[in-house]
């Protein structure tokens, strides 16, 4: 049994790892804000998942798995809340989507 959970703290721990890497790759290929704090956004707040995920499996029942759940679900309310509110002071201080028109913000067709 102590087999099983120290593969699956592995394969949890690695793939927050990949989505870490991919988040930052996203970052750096992505044409404007709004598309690169998805990538950002969305990649951090699972590879953060995932990760604490693995280190708790590992931790076993102890206060360490306690201080480790209340830093997820302090990350897992403070990512996307964060996201949003530099998403809207961006668009708020004029910055539009790449392809997007001035007018209204619509995508533009041609």
């Amino acid at each position: 049994m102590e087999s099983l959970l120290i593969w699956t703290s592995d394969v949890l721990l690695v793939l927050g790892g990949f989505l870490l890497l991919t988040g930052g790759i996203g970052i750096l290929r992505f044409p404007d804000l709004y598309t690169r704090m998805h990538a950002a956004g969305v990649t951090d707040t699972l590879a953060v998942l995932c990760t604490l995920a693995g280190l708790m499996l590992l931790a076993g029942w102890s206060l360490v798995l306690a201080k480790l759940l209340f830093v997820m679900i302090f990350l897992m309310f403070t990512g996307p809340v964060s996201s949003h509110a530099l998403a809207k002071a961006a668009y708020n201080s004029g910055l539009l989507p790449k392809d997007c028109d001035a007018v209204g913000g619509e995508p533009s067709t041609g």
